[in-house]
This record gives structure tokens, sequence and C-alpha cells, in this order.
């Protein structure tokens, strides 16, 4: 079994906060997956992406003012629980609303790799894995991140700032997340 987080965007006009209309909505997203992630709308991380969101904490190392905004790409934006008493071991979906996603866009597009790399990577590298290798796959999860919120090989926004990317000319744009379990 594989657990993958998916994150697909879409206009805000377009979504219900609602998690039974959200739900249908990624699944249907998750079997369009390798269309939608070509057109540019979705990606996905698979279990690592805990780890990514560690590698993105060393940013509060490099820059104290950074404002928290290294948890957006990751594990920002607000839970869509399945019910009020909803078991936290059951992953709900995530929403990110458009001024969220312009803040995980505008620090993506400010953050280095390479120093988040220097202050992170060993703590990535597990015992008997090639270093080159993890931070390649590591670097890759950054890159596919930096391009599904839009911050990647666009003007570089200001930390902050941002919208540059996901909506495909379509503003504003949410970006909502789920948690899946795959059988292998």
């Amino acid at each position: 079994m594989s657990i993958h987080m998916h994150m697909r965007a879409v206009a805000e006009s377009e979504i219900r906060d609602d998690h039974t209309w959200l739900a249908a909505f990624m699944w249907e997203a998750w079997e369009n997956h390798p269309d939608e992630y070509a057109a540019g709308i979705a990606e996905s991380i698979d279990k690592v992406w805990g780890y990514v969101n560690d590698l993105y904490a060393a940013a509060d190392v490099l820059d104290a003012d950074a404002d928290d905004f290294w948890e957006l790409p990751i594990y920002g934006g607000r839970p869509v629980a399945h019910s009020a008493d909803a078991d936290p071991s059951n992953p709900p979906l995530g929403i990110l609303d458009p001024p969220e996603v312009s803040q995980a866009a505008g620090f993506l597009a400010c953050v280095s790799f390479d120093e988040l790399w220097n202050v992170a990577g060993a703590k990535l590298v597990w015992a008997g894995w090639d270093e080159a290798q993890v931070r390649q796959e590591f670097l890759d999860y950054h890159r596919g991140l930096q391009g599904f919120y839009g911050a990647g090989g666009r003007s570089k926004p200001r930390r902050g700032q941002g919208g540059v990317g996901l909506s495909g000319g379509r503003v504003p744009v949410t970006a909502i997340r789920r948690w899946r379990r795959l059988a292998s």
C-alpha cells in the first residue's frame, strides 16, 4: 500500500466547501491525474510529503522573517473534515484559499533549495540511501511544487505576493489537498 498527498488547483468560484462534494471532486481528479498533472493543475507527492515539509521548515533557520510561509506548500490551509467527530488518523481534505496560494507561490519563488538542503539535507538522507539520489528526489518535489503553485520559471514575486500560476488565467485560485491511500 502507498499513500500520496494529492493537490489540485481550482477556480475559487467552482469550489464547494462541503466534504462530500470535495471528496467526489478529488476522486475524479485522481482518476484524471495524468492529464491534470500534464496541464499543470495537479501535483502529488508520495509518502515523503512530511519530509518535504521538514525541508521547508529550514526556512525558519535561514530567515527569521519567514512568517511561517514555509508551512503553506504542504500543510497550509484549513481542514475540511468528513464529520465533527472525525478521526485524526483519517486525514481530511484541506483547502488553501487564494491568499495562501499566493503566499505559498511567493515563498517557493524566493527560497533557495540549495540553502534549504544545506540546513536540512543531512536529516533527510536515511541510513543506506545515496545522498545524491535523495537530494534529487527532494529537488524534483520542490520543482514540482514550484510549478504547481506557479513559482517556478516565472517572475519572482516578493515573499507574500504571488498568484503567478495555478490559475491558468482564472483567478482567484484555491488549492485542494487530499491524502490518498492506494493499494500497491
